[in-house]
């Protein structure tokens, strides 16, 4: 394992500690049902600005719905959403959701090169890492170190979490919650509109 995969693998341990409850999927499906106007019935959302929850894993969406609740990820749709909720409702609905299968869209064809490319191999010249390295060749993340699926998930969602990392690496309001080692940051960072587009629509198409 070289050297660029194994600390970005270090970083990404802010996905979250260990699940501390044991969710409940039969549980999760009635407290999830008010989740279902914005991310589908079936956590596959059919508006691209709303994420496919469908086939994520556990502990990784425990740590978002943690973050949006205390504030440390700021999402202005989902004010107030999740105030309520006890750990056990987070664990239960983070197990209806992983239980779910994500569907899958289509990549721009004009974009597929470039999109693998990146996806696959990185860029070099920026000592941007693959993202295969953590989220696996076939975008089905690693579910027991929190690192997510990204297999199918919307390319407009994904285009507006990249940027949101970008802008909160240039000291801009933006998205931070990817842990003191700041990795996410900074990949996107280091990423041009065009490649971030071309991952992204990659993405949307990839079969987990």
């Amino acid at each position: 394992m070289n050297k660029t995969l194994l600390v970005m693998i270090a970083g990404l341990m802010f996905t979250g500690s260990a699940v501390a409850l044991e969710g409940n999927a039969s549980a999760g499906k009635a407290k999830a049902a008010s989740c279902a106007a914005c991310h589908g019935a079936d956590g596959n959302s059919a508006t691209p600005m709303f994420p496919k929850m469908a086939g994520q894993g556990e502990r990784y969406l425990i740590k978002q719905i943690n973050d949006i609740k205390s504030g440390a990820r700021p999402v202005a749709m989902m004010a107030g959403q999740v105030d309520n909720l006890s750990d056990q409702d987070i664990a239960d609905i983070a197990a209806y959701y992983a239980s779910k299968t994500s569907s899958t869209g289509q990549a721009n064809p004009a974009l597929v090169e470039k999109g693998a490319a990146i996806f696959r191999g990185g860029i070099a010249d920026r000592s941007v890492p693959a993202c295969a390295g953590c989220h696996s060749p076939t975008g089905q993340g690693m579910a027991a170190a929190g690192f997510p699926a990204l297999a199918g998930q919307h390319a407009a969602y994904t285009v507006a979490q990249l940027t949101a990392f970008r802008a909160a690496a240039d000291g801009r309001e933006g998205r931070s919650n990817d842990g003191d080692t700041k990795i996410m940051r900074s990949v996107a960072f280091k990423m041009s509109d065009s490649e971030i587009e071309a991952v992204a629509s990659f993405i949307q198409g990839l079969h987990n």
